[in-house]
């Protein structure tokens, strides 16, 4: 098309340019020159329209194979919408077919099922009607069998002479003591079954518990020995006229010996956490070498800050270890100071966290909430790290504590009542005191003076001998349980039972001891001969 339009203008161009000089050579002379000028301009103006021609043919026929072209395309794209259009069409016509059939099935389907449910329908109808007929017969009998039952009644209770209402309660009356005889032996039973399987399953438990607990036996105490490395170095501690050993003293608050053992000064104070700050900074003041009150001053007050940050990382670390949530910042700090305390020689934070390990493990052996447990086991001891001097007993100043810096009354509870100072409310406060038990029982936990410890035996067995008729007595596995024999023409099978509760209660009343003591009264009586 484009082709046609450039080729009719370049027509019209030329004639029009060959009209205006066939027009000005009109005008012109009629010389020679104007002649042969006139015979080129026809024959450029022939030409233009011979090659306009032959252009205009060329193009009608670029337009014809074009026009012939887009034709079979749209022939094309029209046969493939149409086969698209019939496939889908035969698609939907084969998915109504099979919906048609699926119909036709679920119709069928219904159609046997009412044609079952109106054959059942008409069966329940003929046993409705069985069944009626059934009672009808049974009512006649059954008013039959009360009429002659009431007749053997009247004719028994003419013969024995008594009424059924009396007849029935005598009967009850007997059936009821024998049904409270074997009650009370079944009860006797159960309660003693009940026993043994509940000492059989506590002991599995705590066997459980500690096996799955690993810990240190020996631990270290606080360090309160200072060793230097000359002896030389105790004159410049002391000072001149012992200014350098006052400062120190009255900085830190701990009591500096110095005597002549050789290389070594004692610090000696009440207070773990005093003795440490005081070991520290007699140590940071020797590596130095500079001794005088005011360097003494400046290096204690820096251990002081670094010894009570330390205190709160260590309570942060434990109760991060072992997993028991957020807690008050003073009982953190409370707990890391335990870490500078000892108990009968046992470390107290080593101690606590222990129990609380078991307190977790056998709580959640019982189905309790392991974390509560473990919670109470480690401040269960919190009441032995007081900053003041304080009269109560341990066990209810740290459950006063407790309460105070937002603990639960459960937790508060264990705490108190660990050794029994109070009412136990709760499951955790015997996990609590169990744990506490194992804990200070383990072999070599605990250190004790070898002197107190073998007269603690010695007391244990002569205690024994102050009652009549007691022939031997042997205190075994380190004091936990005391062995009598008894002479068994003086004391009976009675009389051994009494005497083995006698003898625990003088020893509980008269000897202290960790844990507790086992008392065995053994009586044997033995018949010898001699055959000859």
């Amino acid at each position: 098309m484009e082709t046609i339009m450039y080729v009719s203008g370049a027509l019209i161009v030329g004639i029009i340019i060959g009209l205006f000089v066939k027009k000005f050579i009109d005008k012109s002379t009629s010389s020679g020159l104007l002649q042969k000028a006139k015979a080129e301009a026809e024959k450029i103006i022939a030409n233009a329209r011979a090659e306009a021609k032959a252009t205009e043919e060329k193009a009608r026929i670029e337009a014809d194979n074009v026009m012939k072209e887009k034709m079979l395309q749209a022939k094309e794209k029209f046969l493939e919408l149409k086969a698209a259009h019939e496939k889908e069409v035969l698609e939907r016509d084969r998915k109504v077919s099979e919906a048609e059939k699926r119909i036709k099935a679920k119709e069928a389907e219904v159609n046997m099922a009412l044609n079952r449910y109106e054959q059942m329908r008409k069966e329940l109808q003929e046993r409705e009607k069985e069944l009626d007929e059934k009672l009808e017969f049974f009512n006649r009998k059954n008013a039959e069998l009360q009429k002659i039952h009431q007749q053997q009644l009247d004719k028994l209770e003419q013969i024995s002479g008594y009424s059924a209402e009396e007849a029935k309660k005598e009967l009850v009356e007997s059936l009821k003591e024998d049904a409270k005889a074997e009650a009370m032996v079944y009860i006797q039973e159960t309660i003693e079954e009940a026993k043994l399987t509940a000492q059989q399953e506590a002991k599995k438990i705590v066997i459980n518990t500690i096996q799955r607990v690993g810990t240190e036996e020996a631990i270290e105490n606080a360090v309160t020995a200072f060793h230097l490395e000359s002896d030389e170095m105790k004159g410049r501690i002391i000072g001149r006229e012992g200014r350098n050993i006052r400062a120190f003293e009255a900085a830190t608050g701990v009591e500096i010996i110095v005597d002549d053992t050789p290389e070594t000064i004692v610090l000696s104070s009440f207070d773990p956490v005093r003795r440490e700050i005081a070991r520290l900074s007699l140590h940071k003041l020797v590596a130095d070498g500079r001794i005088h009150p005011a360097r003494i001053e400046e290096v204690v007050a820096k251990t002081k800050r670094q010894i009570d940050q330390e205190i709160y990382e260590v309570g942060k670390r434990t109760i991060i270890e072992l997993g028991i949530g957020s807690m008050h910042n003073e009982l953190i700090k409370t707990v890391g100071r335990m870490k500078y305390r000892s108990s009968y020689g046992q470390n107290l934070l080593q101690h606590s966290k222990e129990v609380a390990k078991l307190c977790g493990i056998m709580a959640a052996e019982l189905g309790l909430d392991p974390k509560i447990a473990k919670r109470a086991g480690l401040l269960h001891d919190i009441g032995k790290v007081p900053e003041e001097e304080t009269e109560l007993p341990h066990a209810l100043l740290g459950m006063k504590w407790a309460e105070k810096y937002g603990e639960s009354e459960i937790v508060a509870n264990a705490i108190g009542a660990h050794h029994d100072e109070i009412e136990m409310k709760s499951l955790y406060a015997p996990i609590v005191q169990v744990c506490d038990a194992i804990s200070g029982a383990r072999p070599g936990a605990r250190r004790q003076v070898l002197e107190s410890y073998m007269q603690r035996l010695k007391d244990l067995e002569q205690l024994a001998f102050s009652f009549e008729g007691v022939r031997k007595a042997y205190a075994i596995q380190a004091g936990r349980e005391l062995r009598v024999l008894v002479e068994s023409d003086k004391v009976d099978d009675e009389m051994a039972k009494r005497l083995s509760f006698d003898i625990s209660q003088k020893i509980q009343n008269e000897m202290t001891y960790p844990g507790q003591v086992k008392v065995t009264v053994i009586r044997e009586l033995r018949s010898v001969n001699v055959a000859k």
